[in-house]
């Protein structure tokens, strides 16, 4: 049974890496094929790509105006790659509204002790 999950794994990944079509590479066709790419958006892409291959994700993003983020993200889970690589979106900094341990008050330095006289 293990064996036949493994090869199953095994032939959905290579039917993924078949599906991959690098931006830097593909023909407009090949560029339609993807999902959410159209013929306005192919064109642009080509244009582009005449001035020089496209770096990374980010030179595709900047370089080819009406793709964002979101768009980028959504063309990479349908099979479009920069130079071989899916889009990984930027890491956010999760900011703290908790202040540092050193500056937070324990619950002792709060009790007051009233002596008794």
């Amino acid at each position: 049974m293990l064996k036949k999950i493994l090869m199953f794994v095994a032939m959905l990944y290579a039917a993924a890496s078949f599906a991959a079509v690098d931006v830097n590479k593909a023909s407009a066709a090949e560029l339609d094929g993807i999902k959410g790419i159209g013929p306005a958006i192919s064109e642009k892409i080509i244009l582009e790509r005449k001035k020089g291959n496209f770096k990374d994700w980010n030179d595709f993003i900047g370089r080819v105006s009406g793709v964002g983020e979101a768009t980028a993200a959504k063309f990479s889970a349908e099979g479009l790659t920069v130079n071989g690589s899916t889009y990984a979106p930027p890491a956010t900094k999760k900011t703290s509204d908790k202040k540092p341990a050193a500056e937070t008050k324990s619950a002792k330095d709060e009790k007051t002790v009233n002596p008794k006289k």
